[in-house]
């Protein structure tokens, strides 16, 4: 479906601002190369899975479509000096939704602490206890994070 094709990495990338900028930075990360071979796609982290949700993420998505039409991103320089308030932004959408997307492929219940590294077992668990979601923690795991953060979420 029509649909369908806006949730591939090839869509995704087909726009400069997203090509150049945050496609360069996730190719760098553990979501797109992996000893795995498991690769998360824009949509994996950036679309819902389900009917309902997915339907109200497009509708979000093309109002931010307003960014590129109006020439607010369309430059290396526009899109660094906006990187903040769109990441701020979609983290925002990723808390409130207790960050599902991430869910999909990960969850406290699933990891085995015993293969983790020590710090990284005792960061979960204290998570899970504090019911803290994914996104609390890890800001900048596929794309660089932007200049200007506060502390608290660096």
């Amino acid at each position: 479906t029509a649909m369908e094709a806006t949730n591939t990495l090839e869509f995704c990338i087909s726009c400069h601002e997203m090509r150049d900028n945050v496609y360069q930075e996730y190719k760098q990360t553990i979501h797109y190369s992996n000893r795995t071979g498991v690769r998360a796609i824009c949509s994996d982290c950036h679309v819902p899975k389900d009917w309902s949700h997915k339907m109200v993420r497009k509708i979000q998505a093309s109002a931010e479509l307003w960014g590129k039409l109006m020439g607010t991103i369309d430059t290396k320089e526009k899109f660094e000096a906006n990187r903040l308030r769109l990441a701020e932004h979609e983290w925002a959408r990723m808390k409130s939704v207790d960050s599902r997307e991430c869910r999909n492929c990960h969850s406290f219940e699933g990891m085995d602490t015993e293969k983790q590294k020590l710090r990284a077992a005792k960061m979960h668990k204290i998570a899970q206890d504090d019911k803290q979601t994914c996104i609390d923690c890890h800001k900048g795991i596929a794309h660089k994070k932007p200049q200007g953060m506060k502390e608290e979420d660096e």
